[in-house]
């Protein structure tokens, strides 16, 4: 099971485990708790500007999540229905429904329900920060934690992740095919917090390279999305040498599995 904030976000970072575990024939539920809203509209128009229409951008949006569960062969795809509550700060973060302002309790009780249903060995989600500090991600970190504990589950419990010794080279593939990626000021103030983690702070390393094409397709279905723009560019040969692996923090276990491990199944198989 993968709880995720916004359709795309299970291409991007758990489409090679989807389709991995899938082909293997693993049952593979996808959560994802918001409608996507605050994405991009026609020809790539912002919330609040001319032509962005919230109720046709969730149209569309649904429409491109459910291509992508079929690239990535999704066994169930389960919709939360929250409201998307935008980048941090934008006035949509209090708006009535918001994903941001709903109590964890209520939400996690609709997952701890999807919980009880699926009774998946194994849960994946954000870290406390939501990867990159988006609230929706931060809240779908927080939703699933309070569910995974309220629900008595034994299932191991992963956080997405990425290292940080790829970071610099996924900078320059970013800025090399027109996405927005800023160079660290060693002048500015410390970040709160840092995207990534250390490679020896990585306990999980998927090799997914062998599914790289069904993740490149899953991600081309959000083709609405401008910040998806840059890995289609890339191509698809590009886009597995630098995507076709998948990184995790294992949180949670009751298996014992020796670490680190490249296999979400370890010691459950």
């Amino acid at each position: 099971m993968a709880v995720h904030a916004h359709p795309d976000d299970e291409a991007t970072g758990t489409g090679g485990v989807l389709a991995m575990y899938a082909a293997e024939g693993f049952e593979t539920v996808l959560v994802t708790c918001t409608d996507g809203r605050c994405g991009d509209g026609p020809g790539g128009v912002k919330p609040g500007e001319p032509g962005h229409d919230p109720e046709a951008v969730v149209a569309v949006r649904q429409a491109e999540l459910e291509a992508s569960c079929k690239i990535l062969n999704v066994s169930h795809l389960e919709l939360l229905g929250y409201a998307d509550s935008g980048m941090m700060g934008w006035p949509n973060n209090t708006a009535t429904g918001a994903f941001w302002t709903t109590p964890v309790d209520e939400a996690a009780a609709k997952l701890g329900k999807l919980i009880e249903q699926y009774r998946p060995d194994v849960i994946v989600t954000y870290d406390e920060n939501g990867f990159y500090g988006h609230p929706d991600h931060i809240q779908a970190h927080r939703i699933t934690m309070a569910a995974v504990a309220a629900s008595g589950t034994t299932a191991k419990v992963y956080w997405t992740t990425a290292p940080r010794s790829m970071m610099e080279e996924f900078g320059k593939v970013v800025r090399e095919f027109g996405g927005d990626w800023d160079e660290p000021d060693p002048n500015a103030e410390p970040p709160e917090f840092e995207v990534g983690l250390p490679d020896d702070e990585i306990t999980t390393w998927v090799d997914t390279s062998e599914f790289g094409a069904q993740k490149f397709e899953a991600l081309a279905a959000h083709a609405s999305q401008t910040d998806n723009v840059f890995f289609i560019k890339m191509g698809q040969d590009r886009f597995i040498q630098l995507m076709g692996r998948e990184t995790f923090v294992r949180v949670r276990d009751t298996t014992d599995a020796p670490l680190p491990e490249n296999d979400l199944f370890a010691g459950l198989r």
